[in-house]
């Protein structure tokens, strides 16, 4: 057995150790889903924003549109708590799907992506990319 054979080895066993431990967190409620942080523990967390009823969701209205790349979410908490910092925005409507981390952003005012991806990283997540339509 080689020196690389080893450090491969304990590499994957070093991986092996941080998921199992991660995943006993989480399915023993220590551990908060979304972001691995301890509970309870002073942790940072994302902020939670109000949630904003949309009423008018006629896409016609919305002049305004951007496809957004998420990371970070891992569930359907995730995409409530992504939608709701979206939607935090002046005259915004969001559309978040878990599959691929995507997000569809209407607007009836111009977009600002400073301020998309400061409610984004408010929230506890990253805006990875911000494609103007």
């Amino acid at each position: 057995m080689s020196i690389a054979d080893i450090v491969i080895i304990v590499a994957v066993a070093a991986l092996f150790v941080v998921a199992a431990v991660r995943f006993l967190g989480t399915a023993t409620g220590k551990r908060d889903c979304c972001g691995g942080a301890a509970k309870g523990a002073g942790a940072p967390a994302g902020k939670k924003f109000k949630l904003v009823e949309v009423t008018d969701t006629d896409p016609a209205h919305y002049p305004y549109e951007a496809e957004l790349g998420i990371g970070g979410m891992s569930c359907e908490h995730c995409v409530a708590a992504v939608t709701a910092a979206l939607d935090s925005l002046p005259s915004a409507w969001a559309e978040v799907t878990l599959a691929g981390g995507q997000a569809r952003l209407r607007a009836k005012r111009p977009l600002d992506e400073a301020a998309v991806r400061s409610v984004v990283e408010q929230a506890g997540y990253r805006l990875v990319s911000f494609k103007e339509r």
